[in-house]
């Protein structure tokens, strides 16, 4: 038989019946694996591990599957994602028109019973957890989807679907691990997408994570992992990317899609980077370094904040007001070099009503460095469409009609002393005590009547 070579396939295994019950069949060839994998070294090795495959289908996650081996790779053959949420605010009388109702792929449906809203790992389709020397080593996540079906609580514009609410997860590592690779997968419609603890050497590369409460969470603390090439779009209550207490974490080459109340956010996360991503949002507070995160780049981003323009979701706000900045730093020696920031917004929806929005703030810290970032500020009459695809291209590409919005562009508050600023804004755009900071502004134009003989004559 097929698993004899330590290859198994979840349609072929012959017990249980994976459509009905696909959680019930991995564990028990996990137990199988175990059985014939009893010993430790034999002619040095003895306990390879195993891939087992799920063909493409729909496949119903009823039990949760807990993985406490080693060296297991789980693999479909496509990460099937499909916007549920745009289907979920179509009316139902059109959904017979729709070409697909459903994500595809090698489709895993999470349909647990009985999750325990004070056990956040019982609500996870998979379950990492192994204690104990050495750590649990090279567990493989590849190329299928992981859908947590419906969103249940009370959402925006009467629709629980829109909640992105329901205690779900996808992937749940509860112990230290070292050496994961979560790669080409699908999530979404699930509370949380990957929470891991105690990560070391990870890699989440080349999901698709998307219309999940939150995306990705490192938690606990970790060590050079890798959060790269990506798309990824969090609920508006929750974390796009968030790390804690982590150190040399690249987060890198992300296209992380708006409405997540973060982008991402870094708390007590030490000598990382986070450089060449693609950042959208709705609200302030992209990207967060707080509980003082420190020697940390953020190098070369595109930051773009717009207003929300699909009419399910308007009206709902962000956890901060326009005063917290797009970037907010709570830490010492961070370095905030060349990023492109579009502030995009109406000034008549700034908070607090009539001041300028902040673009990057220190609120505490010294060291930090803020050099040759551009901020370009549009005040603009934001529309609404129904369509999201429609509406969110129309909002992109448009820069006509756009009139100059007065901004802070950086703000060093009293509390944070001995940072550098250079060329990250003109005089009247940098707000810092010149006694405390060392400041560089960003050349202004002067009006015509203002120059002098001395002027025209190097201009000629």
């Amino acid at each position: 038989m097929a698993h004899r070579s330590n290859h198994y396939d979840v349609t072929q295994w012959p017990h249980g019946d994976a459509a009905h019950d696909i959680g019930a069949v991995i564990n028990d060839i996990l137990r199988d694996v175990k059985e014939r994998q009893r010993t430790t070294d034999v002619e040095g090795g003895g306990r390879p591990g195993a891939v087992v495959y799920i063909p493409p289908g729909d496949y119903r996650l009823r039990t949760q599957v807990v993985i406490d081996i080693s060296f297991l790779r789980i693999e479909g053959a496509g990460h099937g994602f499909t916007s549920s949420s745009i289907r979920f605010n179509v009316p139902e009388a059109e959904w017979a028109d729709l070409h697909e109702l459903w994500p595809g792929g090698s489709r895993v449906m999470v349909d647990l019973a009985g999750v325990d809203a004070g056990d956040e790992a019982s609500g996870a389709a998979f379950l990492v957890r192994r204690k104990g020397s050495p750590r649990i080593s090279s567990v493989e996540f590849s190329g299928f989807c992981i859908d947590g079906l419906h969103f249940t609580a009370p959402g925006p514009d009467d629709n629980a679907e829109n909640s992105y609410v329901n205690g779900k997860t996808g992937i749940y590592v509860e112990d230290a691990n070292d050496s994961f690779r979560v790669n080409e997968m699908g999530f979404v419609y699930l509370e949380n997408a990957l929470t891991i603890y105690h990560a070391d050497a990870l890699s989440i590369h080349d999901n698709f994570i998307a219309e999940c409460g939150s995306c990705v969470e490192l938690r606990g603390w970790g060590q050079a992992s890798k959060i790269t090439d990506n798309l990824i779009g969090a609920g508006f209550a929750g974390h796009s990317i968030y790390a804690e207490n982590h150190g040399g974490l690249l987060i890198t080459a992300n296209n992380v899609f708006p409405r997540g109340a973060s982008s991402v956010h870094l708390h007590g996360v030490t000598r990382s980077s986070v450089t060449n991503n693609r950042l959208h949002s709705f609200y302030p507070g992209m990207v967060v370094l707080s509980a003082g995160s420190s020697e940390n780049l953020v190098a070369s981003n595109h930051f773009l904040r717009d207003h929300e323009p699909w009419t399910p979701f308007l009206g709902v706000e962000g956890r901060h007001d326009d005063a917290f900045g797009l970037v907010n730093v709570h830490g010492d020696g961070n370095s905030i070099i060349g990023n492109h920031f579009s502030e995009v917004v109406a000034a008549s929806r700034v908070r607090p009503a009539g001041t300028p929005p902040v673009i990057v703030r220190v609120t505490a810290g010294t060291g930090n460095r803020i050099s040759d970032n551009h901020v370009v500020a549009s005040d603009v009459d934001p529309a609404a469409q129904d369509s999201a695809f429609e509406a969110q291209v129309e909002a992109l590409l448009s820069t006509a009609d756009a009139r100059p919005l007065p901004v802070t562009t950086v703000r060093i508050d009293a509390g944070a002393d001995g940072n550098t600023v250079l060329d990250s804004g003109t005089e009247g755009e940098v707000d810092a005590d010149l006694e405390r900071n060392a400041v560089r502004f960003t050349p202004a134009i002067r009006p015509s009547h203002t120059t002098t003989a001395a002027q025209k004559m190097v201009r000629t």
